[in-house]
């Protein structure tokens, strides 16, 4: 509990700052990620992800994903078909408007190791059922996870976390956003961690920051 005290600490002193000096400009996402097995090969993949314009109440946008994962080899090379529902609440004009969205994505994940280096690769296609529109995007993220108080991501471990995912849609305009991510995380035990972090998301017109917090579920639902 003193370390999970000493890290609520460290979010709120990395929080502080940001909030304070640009909170016309920066927003919080809360995040819950869940992967537990169903089976030796299946998992089922959940997450729910809370978006605020300010950091306290102003939903952007609330994200509900889910699916169903198969691993090619064990614990990696991981295919999985999902589906999201997205609820925006964007401002136009100064008045703010609700969007609801529905995608289908399918993608592969891979994993590799290089001494303390854990590099992940995902590879996701959407097809997003916009209420006036339909667009296929391309994502590709790459991630980098470094234990800094051992050599291994174990339990009681402390590590950095930085990654970049780009978006690209299959037409015109082909960029759609890339978001760059540096983050300090805890892993409390071997199915679950908590992250906080910074992200910041580049767009065609706009530059935006974001304080992310995320927990990280990894239970199994069935004994091996």
């Amino acid at each position: 509990m003193k370390i999970l005290r000493s890290f609520a600490l460290i979010i709120f002193a990395l929080g502080t700052p940001f909030y304070y000096a640009q909170k016309n400009d920066v927003g919080a996402w809360y995040m819950y990620f869940g992967n537990n097995k169903i089976s030796n090969k299946l998992n089922f993949h959940n997450e729910i992800q809370y978006r605020n314009f300010d950091g306290i109440g102003d939903l952007e946008q609330l994200l509900v994903r889910t699916g169903i994962g198969y691993d090619l080899t064990e614990n990696n090379n991981n295919v999985l078909l999902g589906y999201g529902f997205v609820l925006s609440q964007p401002y136009v004009n100064g008045e703010k408007k609700q969007n609801i969205e529905h995608r289908v994505f399918q993608q592969f994940i891979t994993k590799q190791k290089f001494g303390r280096l854990n590099l992940q690769h995902r590879y996701r296609l959407e097809e997003r059922f916009l209420e006036d529109d339909f667009r296929v995007r391309f994502r590709y993220f790459l991630g980098l996870n470094i234990p800094l108080n051992g050599k291994e991501m174990l339990p009681k471990t402390f590590y950095a976390s930085v990654s970049n995912e780009i978006f690209l849609h299959l037409d015109s305009p082909v960029f759609d956003r890339n978001r760059v991510y540096g983050a300090l995380g805890y892993i409390i035990n071997k199915n679950m961690r908590i992250e906080a972090g910074y992200m910041n998301q580049i767009q065609e017109n706009k530059n935006r920051g974001q304080i992310q917090i995320g927990f990280y579920n990894n239970i199994p639902f069935t004994k091996k």
